[in-house]
C-alpha cells in the first residue's frame, strides 16, 4: 500500500500545536522507514537546469537492437546499438526528427518530425536495405499527423489526414491512411467526423475507429461491407480508446468502467463482438486510472499494465512475467519502470527507469532468461545554458517523493504528493504549496525539478491533486463542478495545507503558494482570500480572471487544439464551465483575483510571456498595473518572446532564482546565489515592476511604477 495517511479535519492550526504534535508523530511514522538524506552543501541552480541529450529510445521487434536520438551541438543524431555484439554506431548525423520507432519487420526506422515522416534503412544481418526516403509530409495544406507505426506490416505507418479550413470542424474531412516505406498509400477509412483512434486485427485489417460525434466519443466496428456500426459510446469526458482487435472480432480498449466500488476509473476492457464486456484489469488499490499497457506485437495479447497517479506500479497479466516484474522492482526500487518487450521467447527487454528522486532517465537491458540487469546509458545531460557536460544529482542528495491523502470537509478523499527537506526538521521548515496547472492535469510520482530544488533548499513541498484533477477517475475530475473561483476546488488546496500543518508538517507561520497557469491562478486566490495562511504568492503565466481568460482562449483559433477530444467550448460545458452561461461566468469573475485586488495584502510575483496564446498577457499586465496603483507589493517579469511555456535555459534558471528570492524574503529561507552577467541581463530585460520587498534583488532600478507594455498585448473586453 502507498505510504499515505488520512488527516482529520481541524478548523484551526496555530492555536492547536499540542494536539498537532501527536498527529505529527503518527504521520511521520509513514516516513520513518525511509532512508533520510543528510543535509548537504547547496548545489548550484544550474545543477537543476540540465538539458537531456538522449530521447526516443526504442527496442527493435526482435529485441536485439536499440535506437535513439541524441543531441550533439546544434544537430540531432540517430544512433544504433546491437545488444548481442555490444557495438554502437551513428546512423545519421543530422535529422529534424523528434521521435523514432522501428518498422514492424525491424528493417527500417521511422523518423517523425513536425513537418515530415521519413524511413531510414537499417542494415540487417549484413544485407543492404535499399534507400532511405520521405514517407509523408506532415502539417502541410493537407494536414497529416502520425498516429502510430503499423506493426502488422513489414514497414508502414498509420497517418491521419485532415482537409478543410483550419478550426472549422463542420467543413473538415478526416482520412485514416496507411503509408509504407516507399510512400505508397492505402485509404483505410474516411469520415466527416474527427477520427481519434483505431484498431487493427493481427492481419492488419482495420476493424474499429473512434470518432467524435457531437459531444460523444463513438467506437464503430468496420464491417466487411464497409459499414461502420456503433459498438460503444462514451459521454461526459469519459475515455474509450481502441487498442487492438482479436481474430475473433473482440476489441481491447482503454476505457472508463465501474471498477466495483461505484467509481468509474480508466481500466483495461475487452469488448466482445457480441457486445459483452470484460474488465481485464483495474487498479487493485482503487486509486488510479490505467496509464500504460504493454501489448504483445505478435499475438495482440495484453501482457503488462501500469498505473502512475499515486505510486508507479506495473502488474503482469501474463503470469509468466510476474517473477520478472518482481525482480525488476526489487533491483530498481521506488522507480517508474516503462517496459518494452521484443517478440518471441528469450528476447531482451528494454527498461526505462524514472523516479521521484532520480534526475533524468536511465535505460537498462534486462535478460529474462538469466535475470541479468545492466545499465545501457542515462540521458547524458548538459548544463542547459552553456551546453557543457554535466552529471545528474545523486539520488541520495534528493528528497523522497511520497503520496499523501487527506479528507476534505465534505468527506471526499483527495490525493497529492509531499517532499520533505533532507536532514531538516519538517515541523519547523517553511512550507511551499506547489499547485499544478490545467486544471485538468495532475501531479505524478515522477521527478519534479522545481519541487526537488525547493526541498534541497530546505522547504517542505506539498503538491495537491485537488478535485478537478485527472488520474483518479471521472468522478474525481467532474467533482469540481465548475467551482474554480474561491470555492470548492480552492478549499481542497487550503484544507490539504491546513491538514499538513495540523499534523506537524511545516511551520504554519512560514507558508507560501506557487504554481503555473491554473496553478498560478490558485496561488493568487490563495494570498487574496487566505492571507493569514499564505505569506506570499509566486504565479507563473497566471490568469487573474479565469472567466475572461476562458472567453479570450475561445476567440483564438488555436483553442480548437486544446480540447483533448471534443472541441474546447463543448469540453468546458461538460466541466460546468460554459462560457455562454452568464451567471456562471459572472460568479467566476466576482471571485477572481482581479475583482478582489483590494483584499490583497501579501506580496505577489508575476512571471508571464508576451506571446502567450493561452493566458492573455493583457490581463496579467492590467492586474499588475492595478495592484501597483493600489499600493500593493507586486513584481512583474515578462519575456516578450515567450509563450505559455518557456523552456529556454535562461528562463528556467530565472524562474528558480525569482522563486527562491521571494521565498527568502517572505519565508526566511536561504538567499539565492547572485545571478551572473547573463542571467542578470535576462532578468533586467524582462523586469517590468519590482515590488518593495523584492527590489534589493531586482537587477535594475524600478521604473517608477511604469509597466512596459508588451508588444503583443490585446485589449480586454
Amino acid at each position: 500500500m502507498p505510504l499515505t495517511t488520512t488527516f482529520a479535519t481541524r478548523p484551526a492550526v496555530p492555536a492547536r500545536r499540542a494536539p498537532a504534535r501527536i498527529a505529527a508523530s503518527l504521520f511521520l511514522l509513514c516516513f520513518a522507514s525511509l532512508p533520510v538524506a543528510a543535509a548537504t552543501a547547496p548545489l548550484p541552480r544550474k545543477a537543476f537546469v540540465l538539458q537531456p541529450t538522449v530521447s526516443s529510445v526504442t527496442l527493435s521487434p526482435d529485441g536485439r537492437r536499440i535506437a535513439w536520438l541524441r543531441e550533439a551541438g546544434r544537430a540531432r543524431e540517430v544512433w544504433l546499438r546491437t545488444l548481442d555484439e555490444g557495438t554502437t554506431r551513428r546512423l545519421l548525423a543530422h535529422t529534424p526528427a523528434e521521435s523514432l520507432d522501428w518498422s514492424g519487420d525491424g528493417r527500417w526506422l521511422m523518423l517523425a518530425s513536425p513537418g515530415q515522416l521519413d524511413a531510414l534503412a537499417v542494415t540487417v544481418h549484413g544485407a543492404g536495405q535499399g534507400r532511405s526516403g520521405r514517407m509523408a509530409t506532415l502539417g502541410a495544406q493537407v494536414r497529416r499527423e502520425l498516429l502510430r507505426i503499423d506493426e502488422t506490416r513489414p514497414a508502414a505507418a498509420i497517418v491521419l489526414e485532415t482537409t478543410g479550413p483550419r478550426g472549422i470542424a463542420a467543413q473538415a474531412r478526416w482520412h485514416l491512411v496507411r503509408i509504407d516505406a516507399r510512400g505508397r498509400r492505402e485509404l483505410l477509412h474516411g469520415a466527416a467526423h474527427r477520427i481519434l483512434g483505431f484498431a487493427l486485427d493481427p492481419r492488419g485489417r482495420l476493424t474499429h475507429v473512434q470518432r467524435v460525434e457531437g459531444l460523444s466519443l463513438v467506437v464503430r466496428r468496420i464491417e466487411t461491407d464497409g459499414r461502420a456500426t456503433e459498438v460503444l459510446r462514451c459521454t461526459q469526458m469519459r475515455v474509450c480508446t481502441p487498442l487492438v482487435a482479436g481474430e475473433d472480432g473482440s476489441l481491447l480498449l482503454r476505457a472508463h468502467v465501474d471498477t466495483g466500488d461505484g467509481t468509474e476509473r480508466i481500466a483495461l476492457l475487452r469488448l466482445g463482438r457480441d457486445g459483452t464486456r470484460q474488465v481485464l484489469h483495474a487498479d487493485p488499490y482503487g486509486e488510479a486510472d490505467l496509464d500504460g499497457i504493454v501489448i504483445d506485437p505478435a499475438t495482440h495479447a495484453p501482457r503488462i499494465v501500469a498505473y502512475r497517479s499515486t505510486i508507479a506500479r506495473n502488474h503482469a497479466l501474463d503470469p509468466t512475467l510476474r517473477p520478472h516484474l518482481d525482480a525488476l522492482a526489487a533491483r530498481l526500487p521506488d522507480r517508474d519502470l516503462r517496459l518494452s518487450l521484443g517478440r518471441g521467447p528469450g528476447v531482451q527487454w528494454l527498461v526505462e527507469a524514472r523516479g521521484g528522486r532520480q534526475q533524468g532517465l536511465r535505460w537498462h537491458r534486462y535478460d529474462p532468461a538469466t535475470g541479468t540487469l545492466s545499465l545501457l546509458f542515462d540521458d547524458a545531460p548538459l548544463h542547459a545554458r552553456d551546453r557543457t557536460p554535466a552529471t545528474h544529482i545523486p539520488d541520495a542528495m534528493l528528497s523522497h517523493r511520497r503520496p499523501v491523502q487527506w479528507q476534505a470537509s465534505d468527506g471526499m478523499r483527495l490525493h497529492g504528493f509531499l517532499q520533505l527537506p533532507p536532514g531538516r526538521d519538517a515541523a519547523r521548515a517553511p512550507l511551499v504549496v506547489l499547485v499544478h496547472g490545467g486544471p485538468w492535469n495532475h501531479a505524478r510520482p515522477e521527478y519534479n525539478g522545481i519541487a526537488q530544488y525547493l526541498a534541497h533548499r530546505g522547504y517542505v513541498v506539498f503538491e495537491p491533486n485537488f478535485r478537478g484533477s485527472t488520474g483518479h477517475g471521472i468522478a474525481y475530475t467532474l467533482a469540481a463542478n465548475g467551482d474554480f473561483g474561491n470555492g470548492r476546488v480552492q478549499r481542497d488546496i487550503i484544507e490539504g495545507t491546513r491538514h499538513l500543518l495540523a499534523s506537524g508538517i511545516g511551520d504554519p507561520q512560514r507558508v507560501a503558494i506557487a504554481g503555473a497557469s491554473f496553478g498560478g491562478y490558485a496561488a493568487l486566490l490563495g494570498v487574496t482570500f487566505e492571507p493569514d495562511l499564505f505569506k506570499a504568492a509566486i504565479a507563473f503565466v497566471p490568469p487573474p480572471d479565469m472567466a475572461w481568460t476562458l472567453r479570450w482562449i475561445l476567440r483564438n483559433p488555436e483553442s480548437m487544439a486544446l480540447g483533448r477530444t471534443v472541441p474546447m467550448p463543448d469540453m468546458l460545458r461538460m466541466l460546468a464551465l460554459d462560457p455562454d452561461d452568464t451567471a456562471r461566468m459572472a460568479a467566476l469573475r466576482a471571485q477572481s483575483p482581479m475583482a478582489n485586488l483590494a483584499r490583497l495584502r501579501r506580496p505577489v510575483l508575476l512571471v508571464a510571456g508576451g506571446e502567450d496564446r493561452r493566458v492573455g498577457i493583457a490581463g496579467v499586465v492590467e492586474y499588475a498595473a492595478r495592484l501597483k496603483l493600489a499600493g500593493k507589493d507586486v513584481s512583474l517579469f515578462v519575456d516578450d518572446e515567450a509563450g505559455h511555456v518557456n523552456r529556454t535555459p535562461l528562463a528556467r534558471e530565472s524562474n528558480l532564482y525569482l522563486l527562491e528570492a521571494m521565498l527568502h524574503r517572505h519565508l526566511g529561507g536561504p538567499a539565492p546565489t547572485p545571478p551572473d552577467g547573463a542571467l542578470r541581463g535576462y532578468l533586467s530585460g524582462s523586469q517590468r515592476l519590482c515590488g518593495p520587498t523584492l527590489v534589493a534583488l531586482c537587477p535594475r532600478a524600478p521604473t517608477n511604477g511604469r509597466t512596459a507594455q508588451p508588444r503583443t498585448a490585446a485589449p480586454r473586453d
